[in-house]
């Protein structure tokens, strides 16, 4: 750790420099001199600002309990300005003949009030959704009244989805069809011939560039979705045989979710860039240029092309995609397309941060050893003694060495009946105060042992945290994905315990134990003590794309309560939108139960321990009354 971490009175610079809130924050989120986390959610006026422990307590006063997912709407809005912004004043910097017209892709965060407010604000700059099922094409058609803002469908596509874009086109939506795979096209000639309107079709080319990260198998050669180039050849010569070819004005293609490396992306579109030309050589009319997703989100604030960050800047992408493409087409001079990415995941990651409490610890503490043990105590619990006492800074790996053979040997001992239950807990405490001395003696090695750097790891507390990772941040179980994590007060305060967290659920898996740090990824978080009658709140940011959407009911835990939060000019917050989270009664209902039922079965079992004279009537009403109350209650820890 950083000596001004350890020497000196703590500062919230310290917290600041500890979390690194300034390099993955995005200028959304700081401390306040007082050590509390702050928002400040519209760019450009950072006087608009508000206090997350200030939020917690209205939420809880409305009589809403954690945890919560808190939505800042605002943020939102930042960020699809932010975006159109930067590619406007690339597209006037390098005279760029095209416009750029985003779009979001409704898996990304399915919330209708995402898509609500995506609509509402990217109607100012023609900002369209991107619909990869039947469903998420309803919902499209529901709230986009723009019909300059594209309307892209992906995914596969059956007759009623096909009905349903080509009545959206006679309607006056730009809804266009991209086909992902071969078989796709004889299926949308036949329903437009059927129904009379010509369909608006864009293509989607398999790349054969890679880029690195988590989702690196979107691109390449075996990526799931995507025509190869022959294929797109079989594509216009159907399309020159049935009179379509004048359909046929998008090319489309994906990389990944996350691209970190600039120079990936750069790759991707002078490849894609060499088919759009060649189908406008076809004859093809063309115009628009999807370059899919992959504008990345720093989750870790290195701006670094590792798997959870990015090596450029808003700016630099929107600057390279247009000079990329301009290089190429202005080659073979052709016309520049309108451009299109479908930044899903950068457009709604930072305005999403889950809130909860911490309700208890447990740290490995090896309570009082005593100075010497009786005569007759067993050698191996003596010569474990020997160990602690002659430890010093010069023979630290030697005793290290020796407490963990000591160990194991107590540890067999046990398992054969050659030493009691209190003999065991004896060594178990002399082999942690051994641990805890190597610890403290490690921090003042200039080169620490290879063997002795994971003690720390080894010691570090479990913090109990309310919530489930499984149903609020699946992708840090599924893919050891890493999100920020951090305290949202007392960061005046010095943080003194090493912690992993545990969720509520009773699952090994149910842990995070992979945090942010600055070379590189942390095995424990710093975190305070509790404190006695006084909650302790954590955050993890950047949670807003995916993670409402791929969430599970594992032990049952549905969704948090939401809270949607917007902010006036003069720093003051109004609560626009509040969503009770899941009830017990409800997650029973989503796998089959029936909680009615459910209540008449365990009320006539009361009723049999009536008859058995196990309890009285009056007891079986407390009992019903606490089993109703369980059923309409969150199933989430509550004080």
């Amino acid at each position: 750790m950083n000596k001004k971490h350890t020497l000196g009175r703590w500062t919230v610079e310290d917290s600041a420099d500890l979390y690194l809130i300034r390099e993955w924050g995005a200028e959304y989120f700081s401390i306040s001199k007082e050590g509390d986390v702050v928002v400040t959610p519209i760019r450009g006026k950072k006087h608009v600002s508000v206090n997350l422990p200030e939020i917690i307590e209205g939420i809880k006063a409305r009589g809403y309990d954690m945890p919560v997912l808190l939505r800042f709407e605002d943020i939102l809005d930042s960020q699809i300005v932010q975006m159109h912004e930067s590619f406007r004043s690339a597209i006037a910097r390098f005279d760029y003949k095209g416009q750029f017209k985003g779009v979001y892709p409704i898996k990304v965060n399915q919330q209708k009030q995402v898509i609500e407010a995506i609509t509402r604000i990217g109607q100012f700059y023609h900002h369209g959704l991107e619909a990869g099922s039947k469903a998420e094409l309803i919902a499209a058609l529901s709230f986009l009244e723009d019909k300059e803002a594209c309307l892209i469908c992906n995914g596969y596509k059956d007759s009623e989805f096909i009905d349903l874009g080509l009545y959206a086109c006679k309607m006056g939506y730009k809804c266009f069809f991209v086909l992902e795979m071969p078989g796709e096209l004889d299926l949308i000639i036949e329903r437009s011939r059927e129904l009379g309107i010509k369909p608006l079709l864009g293509v989607r080319f398999k790349l054969s560039t890679q880029a690195g990260g988590h989702w690196t198998e979107s691109g390449g050669d075996r990526s799931l979705f995507g025509l190869t180039i022959s294929q797109i050849i079989e594509v216009i010569e159907k399309l020159k045989s049935v009179d379509m070819l004048d359909c046929l004005q998008l090319l489309h293609y994906h990389l990944g979710s996350q691209i970190p490396n600039i120079r990936d992306i750069r790759a991707a579109i002078q490849e894609a860039c060499r088919v759009y030309a060649g189908l406008a050589q076809e004859g093809a009319p063309m115009g628009y240029f999807d370059l899919g997703g992959g504008l990345a989100v720093d989750y870790d604030g290195s701006h670094t092309n590792y798997m959870n960050s990015r090596n450029y800047t808003l700016d630099e992408y929107c600057a390279d995609i247009i000079e990329a493409v301009m290089e190429i087409l202005n080659e073979v001079n052709i016309p520049h397309p309108h451009l299109i990415t479908e930044s899903g995941r950068a457009t709604v990651a930072y305005y999403s941060v889950l809130l909860f409490n911490i309700f208890d610890t447990n740290s490995i503490d090896p309570g009082t050893v005593p100075d010497s043990l009786a005569e007759d105590a067993p050698e191996i619990l003596l010569n474990m003694m020997d160990v602690l006492k002659s430890l010093n800074i010069r023979n630290l790996q030697e005793c290290y060495n020796d407490a963990l053979y000591y160990r194991d040997q107590i540890r067999q001992m046990f398992k054969v009946g050659d030493l009691s239950l209190r003999q065991r807990a004896l060594g178990d405490k002399i082999f942690w105060s051994i641990m805890h001395r190597v610890s403290d003696y490690s921090k003042s090695l200039k080169f620490i042992p290879k063997d002795l750097t994971d003690i720390d790891i080894a010691l570090c507390d479990t913090y109990y945290a309310n919530f489930s990772v499984f149903q609020s941040l699946p992708d840090s179980w599924a893919i050891g994905h890493v999100f920020p994590v951090m305290p949202i007060h007392r960061l005046n305060e010095r943080p003194g315990r090493n912690a992993i967290l545990a969720d509520i659920t009773c699952d090994c898996d149910g842990k995070i134990d992979r945090f942010i740090d600055k070379q590189g990824i942390s095995r424990a978080l710093r975190l305070h003590a509790l404190k006695d009658n006084e909650e302790y709140y954590l955050g993890v940011f950047l949670v807003g794309a995916y993670q409402e959407t791929l969430g599970d009911l594992h032990n049952l835990l549905g969704d948090t309560n939401v809270v949607s939060i917007r902010v006036s000019e003069d720093g003051s917050h109004s609560f626009v939108r509040e969503i009770e989270g899941d009830s017990v009664a409800d997650v029973l209902s989503y796998v089959e139960y029936d909680p009615k039922s459910m209540t008449k079965r365990f009320r006539a079992t009361a009723e049999q321990a009536i008859r058995e004279s196990m309890i009285t009537p009056q007891e079986r009403r407390e009992i019903m009354n606490m089993y109703e109350a369980g059923l309409r209650g969150y199933p989430y820890f509550e004080r």
